[in-house]
């Protein structure tokens, strides 16, 4: 769980702590410099660095073409553009099809916001494919993100033990040390990463796009943003309406929420998914082995989770599971349809007194590689909404919500609750209460909403359309299961989806998918 005030994650997003310095990634005075005449130089890619969640290079394209990757200049301080500059680092994957077709670049966010582009577009190359026939598939680390001057918090030795606390404390001393270990970590942050804190809002990146476009050499900006991607997209809508392409939202932010709305909600999304996924389990011809019932189902994943608040179990070595490890795991489970099967796994071996599988999912939405070291999405994705939400909450007024959380999720209500204190004390004043995102005079924006997502649930994508303006949005909803629509492989969703972004084809407004 990147950051406990929202479970907002991409599909797939890994990085880890950069080793070098904030600083080291900052460059000298531009004051001569034209940044959107700078030419990219695009070489074979790396090896994901430990910031983007480590692992191989990216491998061959099916074609057999090579993934390229470049560092784009930009500016450190919006507001002073001619001053120092940070590196963005850019992936790239040029255009398959006949060169007359190519419409230009197609530039990938998956949200987070923390997640890296650079690491991720390469795991879903597969699934763009009839997308790279017209377009160059591009994405990025934004800044704060891996390689674009990636904040850096706490050492991999300090998150082990902060992702391991008790995230739902039960008395006056527990709430205590919980207060104090946020307070540590967003001490570490404005002490690693000061330069680069205040930099980081959603309109720098979206800024940053702007930049991308011109660099990349197109008249248009055309976008596929999943996720906190859509909030991204939204902005960007609204600053330059008038240069969005063809651009698609999927998993839709709701952009008119206040953090502790946008919690409250992703409380009852994630209920949603759990009580879809014990239906389904219990549902199949045969036996479910993690309850009877889709209630008993519900009433056995209450009673581990209150059994591991004072008794964890043997998780990955040294590591146990506790009460906060296993309530991540499950719901990186709830994700995707595709890991229920994995939840269920997980859950029985629990009851027999081994979390390994519950550890490792809640670690796979932590950022945790399996030799121990971090990616920095969970101190980026603080940084992000820190930097981008205004609210601060209390101890006493996060208590006073506790029943409206419990209302909403008698599973995750008090952990998605108690996570609205990530922001407190942050060293960066948060700059408003929800993003702007009304775009009047822009292209018009595919918003699919799915009404099974979990994390950013199906009502914000129909808000979505609303605050974008008239003219703007164009609604259509999948009737599935997951975060996200596209990457469910639906006929349907994905015909709309490359109409428009292929050929320009705006299906009708309102148009559902099953």
């Amino acid at each position: 769980m990147p950051n406990p005030s929202r479970l907002r994650a991409a599909a797939l997003t890994v990085a880890v702590l950069l080793s070098s310095s904030v600083a080291a990634s900052c460059g000298g005075d531009s004051q001569e410099q034209d940044l959107t005449a700078q030419e990219l130089t695009w070489e074979d890619c790396p090896a994901p660095s430990q910031a983007e969640g480590g692992g191989s290079a990216p491998s061959p394209l099916p074609d057999g073409d090579q993934w390229k990757c470049a560092t784009m200049r930009a500016p450190l301080d919006w507001a002073e553009p001619k001053g120092d500059t940070i590196g963005i680092a850019l992936i790239r994957a040029e255009a398959s099809g006949e060169p007359s077709r190519r419409i230009g670049s197609l530039l990938f966010n998956f949200g987070g916001p923390g997640g890296s582009g650079v690491a991720t577009l390469p795991a879903f190359a597969e699934d763009y494919a009839t997308l790279r026939t017209r377009y160059d598939l591009v994405s990025f680390d934004p800044r704060g993100v891996g390689r674009s001057a990636g904040v850096r918090c706490e050492n991999d030795q300090q998150l082990d033990a902060y992702f391991q606390q008790d995230m739902t404390p039960d008395d006056d001393a527990e709430r205590a040390t919980l207060v104090d270990n946020v307070q540590e970590f967003n001490g570490a942050c404005e002490k690693n990463s000061k330069q680069v804190l205040p930099h980081v809002r959603t309109t720098d990146a979206a800024r940053d796009m702007d930049l991308m476009r011109q660099v990349l050499g197109d008249e248009k900006l055309h976008y596929f943003g999943i996720s906190y991607g859509t909030e991204l997209g939204g902005v960007y809508a609204h600053l330059f309406p008038k240069n969005v392409g063809r651009a698609v939202f999927d998993a839709v932010v709701d952009p008119t929420q206040t953090p502790e709305q946008g919690s409250l909600g992703q409380a009852r999304g994630f209920q949603l998914a759990l009580d879809n996924y014990a239906a389904d389990c219990t549902s199949k011809v045969e036996d479910c082995p993690v309850g009877d019932t889709a209630q008993d189902v519900k009433d056995r994943i209450a009673r581990l989770l209150k059994d591991l608040d004072s008794r964890p179990i043997p998780g990955i070595f040294p590591r146990e599971l506790t009460q906060s490890a296993a309530t991540n795991g499950i719901a990186q489970a709830l994700y995707s349809q595709d890991f229920w099967e994995y939840l269920t796994e997980g859950l029985d071996q629990a009851y027999d007194g081994d979390g390994r599988i519950l550890m490792l999912l809640s670690d796979s939405l932590n950022g945790r590689s399996e030799n121990g070291e971090y990616s920095n999405i969970a101190a980026a994705n603080v940084s992000i909404n820190c930097a981008d939400d205004k609210p601060r909450y209390s101890t006493e007024y996060v208590q006073g919500k506790l029943p409206q959380f419990r209302a909403a999720s008698p599973l995750f209500g008090d952990f998605l609750a108690w996570g609205m204190l990530s922001c407190t004390d942050w060293a960066v004043p948060g700059a408003a209460e929800h993003p702007d995102v009304s775009a009047p005079g822009s292209a018009p924006i595919l918003v699919v909403g799915n009404t099974g997502d979990p994390a950013t649930p199906y009502e914000g994508a129909r808000k979505m359309v609303g605050a974008l303006g008239e003219g703007v949005g164009v609604e259509l909803t999948y009737r599935g299961q997951g975060h996200g629509a596209y990457g469910s492989k639906n006929k349907c969703v994905r015909s709309a989806v490359d109409g428009y972004l292929l050929d320009g084809k705006v299906p009708p407004t309102g148009t559902v998918c099953s």
